[in-house]
């Protein structure tokens, strides 16, 4: 088969994909439970409840707020549209109520940005990183991603799609080191929530960003609590 400059743009723009999304990426993904502790906490969650919990954040959280953002901010970011890339940014943070969820987004989105400047490069990432630095925008985690993947030119649903799926792969990481599942289930917990990833891209891919932000009552009281709690293993 002959290979074609097509082809070539698309492996390398899945490379990329699979590397942002790795959980070796050190994104900071690793320090976030995304509330689960807070719901190991107040012992509302067993091994049976992991799948449910993180597919009602999937739905009515993750894909309405952060991949929502990432969409139109990936958008923004392709056509050079950096006031538009930082608007989306501006207002994914103000969204965010509780005040762990968003330093625990800007300190993962400020190290992706960082990495990915040194390990990816291109002018993208180099204009975000430089209104990071003279703090123009918060610079929340799925707007870094957004401009990392448009400097490569992932295309926006392959961009939204990953980042839901590093977000299920880092939940279901929480939940291994909480003793809620083992290696053999998180795995089951991954395949089973895929369905529930291509339905969530499909919708952020789609959503206007004036409606952009979950609905997620206990998860933010979990998050509350946890803030305060005495002992953590988790940023978030």
């Amino acid at each position: 088969m002959i290979e074609t400059a097509r082809t070539r743009t698309d492996v390398s723009a899945l490379l990329v994909s699979l590397q942002l999304s790795d959980s070796a990426f050190p994104s900071g993904f690793y320090t976030m439970s995304h509330g689960l502790e807070g719901f190991s906490q107040a012992r509302l969650v067993d091994r049976g409840d992991v799948e449910g919990l993180l597919t009602g954040l999937l739905l009515h959280s993750v894909g309405p707020g952060d991949a929502t953002a990432l969409a139109r901010a990936h958008e923004a970011a392709m056509d050079a549209d950096w006031d538009r890339v930082q608007e989306v940014d501006q207002m994914l943070f103000a969204s965010k109520l509780n005040a762990e969820m968003r330093k625990a987004s800007v300190r993962s989105g400020h190290q992706l940005t960082d990495i990915a400047r040194e390990a990816i490069g291109g002018p993208e990432l180099e204009e975000w990183g430089r209104r990071i630095t003279a703090k123009e925008t918060p610079g929340c985690q799925p707007v870094a991603t957004a401009v990392a993947y448009a400097g490569t030119r992932v295309s926006t649903e392959q961009a939204v799609a990953s980042d839901m799926f590093a977000f299920a792969v880092s939940f279901v990481g929480a939940a291994l080191r909480l003793r809620l599942t083992d290696h053999r289930h998180a795995q089951v917990v991954l395949h089973a929530v895929g369905p529930v990833i291509e339905a969530a891209t499909a919708d952020a891919v789609t959503r206007d960003l004036t409606d952009m932000g979950g609905c997620v009552p206990l998860a933010d009281v979990m998050s509350a609590q946890h803030e305060r709690a005495e002992a953590r293993l988790f940023a978030s």
